[in-house]
Order: C-alpha cells, then structure tokens, then sequence
C-alpha cells in the first residue's frame, strides 16, 4: 500500500496509537485554519495538514462533539462553532473583572493589611486572576482548592444542584486537621455561605492562615467570582469575620459598578 506520510494510520489502513500532543496540535490546527479560511471542506482542511481525509474526519468529529466546529449547512464544508465564542467570552469576562478589580484589591490590602485576592471558578478550583500586594507568594493563575478556601467555599455555594452534588462526590485532600472533607460537613458549610453571603476558613488550607471571602457579581446577577482577605489568625480571628465581610462586600458590589460601566451602549 502506498504510504502517505500520514504517521496516524498504519499500512493496513487502521489507526495507530498517537501521540496526544500530535492529536491535540492537529486540532488546534484545524481551528486555526478554518479561522483563517473559513469554511472549508475535509479533503481541504487534510491537504493542508498533510494527513488522511479519516484523520481529520476523526478530529472535525470530536470538535463537533464540543461545538468548537459545525457543518456549514449542506455545503459538505465546516466552519467554527459557537462553543469557540463561549470560550472567547469567559476569557474576556475573566480579563475584565482581572482589569477592574485589581484597583480595588490594592486599595482593600492597605485598609485591611492583608493579602487580597480575587479568583474565578476554573477547572474544579479557585484560581486567582487579581492579588494584591504583589508579593514573593504570587497565588495568580494558582488553582486552590474549593473545599479548603473561602473563595473556593463562595464559588463552591453558587453552583447548581446538579454540578455541586458531582463536586461533593470526588475526594477531598485534607490540608491541615481542620479542613472539611466530609460531605455532610460540607454542605452544611455552603448552606451557612448561602444564608449570611460570606464564607471563611480558619486554618483549613493552612495552619494559623485565616480566610474570609464575599460573591463578585457580574451585571447580569451570577456569581462570576470571589473576593477575600486572608491573614495570619493572629491578625484576622472569628471575631473579625463578619465586619471585614462587610468590607468586602462593599468593595465588590464597586467592582460591579466598574464592570456595568463596560457594558453601558
């Protein structure tokens, strides 16, 4: 049989085991493509990857699978789907409350002498996009876990039923010997979230670090993020929880401000 190059299928035509990073530099490459071409058909999109039609059909599939590509109506051509918007739109969300907030934190950490922090829900965890001060232990792009973190717990308390029972399911790693493993426990935590606006941790993550977080909301009313203080406890206790919450969230209904703005025509 005549080999065309194409290190994805084996003499007899089947397919052969694959690097992931070669799947996955194809697929980007498709996306690119048709990016740059528009729609554009299989034998197209294989010509210019230099690999079989059923190679590229296989990719445009799993794709298709997750709307970052669709068919072009009954032109036999495919084109970039919707789910690449969803994509573009959560990034832009994500960098604009980044932008927005980062004023705020500064101002938040020399009023309260803490290190303020202000994360989204990314991939199962709390990942921070804004801190303030900048300082040798940089948490931005860290994902933290949900369970152990007030901004994880604030995040954690806005999903729905569905998506949080799936969390609760998966194991929790225990931090310290106050973190919160235990489902029930758990729970019970996010049902306190819900009711007072605010959640906090005292030692869960680490030993003598102290955490209190409030919701961001986004213009339309979700929750797109948290915002905490953390503190060794000698500086942050129970006792000031509620107040600095307070604090807080009068500081993110201001990021909300800055965020409508952006969206006024």
């Amino acid at each position: 049989m005549h080999n065309t190059g194409d290190p994805t299928t084996a003499a007899n035509g089947s397919p052969d085991p694959r690097p992931p990073s070669q799947t996955v530099d194809r697929a980007l490459s498709i996306l690119t493509l048709l990016a740059q071409r528009g729609p554009s058909s299989v034998t197209e999109l294989a010509r210019e990857l230099g690999v079989h039609k059923s190679t590229t059909t296989r990719l445009l599939s799993a794709l298709e699978k997750f709307r970052f590509v669709e068919q072009d109506g009954n032109r036999g051509k495919f084109r970039l789907g919707f789910g690449i918007v969803r994509l573009a739109g959560a990034t832009a969300a994500q960098l604009d409350i980044a932008r927005e907030g980062r004023p705020v934190c500064a101002r938040l950490a020399a009023e309260l002498q803490g290190t303020i922090s202000l994360s989204v829900l990314e991939g199962g965890g709390a990942t921070a996009v804004a801190q303030e001060p900048s300082t040798e232990r940089n948490w931005i792009g860290l994902r933290m876990p949900l369970h152990a973190t007030a901004t994880g717990k604030v995040l954690l308390a806005s999903l729905g039923f569905e998506e949080l029972s799936g969390t609760l399911e998966r194991p929790r790693q225990r931090f310290t010997a106050k973190t919160v493993t235990a489902s029930g426990a758990l729970l019970a935590d996010l049902n306190r979230v819900r009711d007072r606006g605010w959640a906090a941790t005292i030692g869960e993550l680490e030993t003598g670090l102290n955490s209190v977080a409030v919701p961001v909301r986004a213009p339309g009313g979700r929750i797109a993020g948290a915002l905490s203080v953390s503190a060794p406890e000698e500086h942050l206790g129970p006792d000031d929880f509620k107040d600095i919450a307070r604090v807080l969230t009068q500081a993110a209904d201001e990021i909300l401000t800055r965020l409508r703005l952006l969206v006024i025509p």
